[in-house]
């Protein structure tokens, strides 16, 4: 697969070629995407939560009042789940959300996301991502003549910093190194805007071999066929 290189200005520099067992995958699997974006959000969650059980509510355990003769239900502690201000009768304890998900199937599924951008039209590789000056408005000038109104610019081996400071003041515009290329980033962005440098990356990073693609599992019926033969 072959692209147009722009510049910042819409003007073209020149032509770039994308390996198609990275950027050609023709049947897109959802399935793999879905795990590799449920993944990555577990492993965001800080896990942090924590709520009081009634043990270590700061309320008196003294008896409420005498067990009978009052007319009323009989109770023991204040700090009971029942009573306002009383612990929580299942409370939550700090955790751990991530899970694991094999090494190939998240390379895989980095994969499946460049080749959907690629098949939708929506991959843009650009001569660089730098600025003379970090002003928003002159590069905002600029991706509105790219039609870069919602992007993901992976931007080289190291960004920028003025690049970056004018980006981080546009809405749904983001910008990573190579390094941080992802699914999650890629799938929420309309467009992928790569840099030279950063289409070479790519391919060094799968230059090792390919992932293979992990088998469905099968159905019960062919289960049970197995366990009968």
């Amino acid at each position: 697969m072959k692209l147009d290189i722009q510049t910042l200005d819409a003007k073209k520099a020149g032509s770039i070629d994308l390996d198609d067992a990275v950027f050609g995958i023709k049947e897109i699997r959802a399935d793999i995407l879905q795990r590799m974006v449920k993944y990555q959000l577990a492993k965001r969650r800080a896990g942090t939560h924590k709520t009081l059980s009634r043990g270590e509510v700061a309320r008196s355990h003294s008896k409420l009042y005498k067990q009978k003769g009052t007319g009323q239900a009989r109770h023991g502690s204040a700090n009971a789940p029942i009573f306002r201000g009383g612990g929580h009768a299942h409370n939550r304890l700090p955790r751990d959300y991530g899970h694991d998900l094999p090494k190939k199937v998240r390379a895989l599924a980095l994969k499946h996301a460049l080749s959907a951008k690629a098949i939708a039209g929506d991959i843009v590789v650009i001569e660089a991502a730098s600025l003379k000056e970090a002003k928003t408005a002159a590069l905002a000038k600029q991706l509105g003549k790219l039609k870069l109104d919602n992007a993901l610019f992976i931007a080289g081996a190291e960004i920028d910093q003025n690049f970056a400071r004018a980006a981080s003041n546009l809405k749904n515009i983001d910008v990573l190194p190579n390094a941080g290329l992802n699914v999650y980033d890629v799938l929420r962005r309309t467009k992928l805007v790569l840099t030279p440098d950063a289409v070479k990356a790519i391919h060094a990073r799968f230059a090792d071999g390919a992932a293979p693609e992990p088998k469905k599992r099968a159905t019960k019926t062919k289960q049970a066929e197995g366990a009968a033969a």
